[in-house]
């Protein structure tokens, strides 16, 4: 994983966990990396993997099974859904729109290429239902 360097590691890794909920690779119950373990699958500190997993605990989209380890929440597909739509609304969309604003985009044109952006993508994207009977 390549770091980026406008936004913090835990974060980053948060994000990590929460492309894999839901692109399907992390179903809901199942039990995620040990801090130690995802600490060197992606080469950092595990106290930074720690403030990682915390921070999901708070959004509740992970929970701590005493003795056992982390897992994925029942509704951690959804909670994941509803942050990351919270983050994107907030911190994306109004450079998103000033950008199209100061460049004279029209809102046809935003279609037009998110039609064109959808018809290249691969079937991977992951209903509710679908996410559920995956695993």
């Amino acid at each position: 994983m390549e770091f980026k360097d406008n936004e913090a590691i835990y974060l980053q890794i948060a994000a990590f966990v929460c492309e894999r909920i839901l692109t399907g690779k992390l179903a809901a119950g199942q039990k995620i990396l040990s801090v130690r373990d995802l600490a060197v699958e992606l080469e950092v500190n595990p106290n930074t993997v720690m403030r990682s997993y915390e921070f999901l605990q708070v959004l509740e989209i992970v929970y701590n099974k005493r003795g056992l380890g982390l897992f994925v929440a029942e509704d951690g597909f959804e909670k994941v859904k509803a942050y990351r739509k919270q983050q994107f609304v907030e911190q994306n969309l109004p450079e998103f729109f000033k950008n199209i604003y100061l460049l004279d985009i029209s809102m046809d044109d935003v279609k037009r290429q998110y039609e064109d952006f959808l018809a290249q993508q691969p079937v991977t994207k992951l209903s509710k239902e679908e996410h559920d009977n995956k695993h």
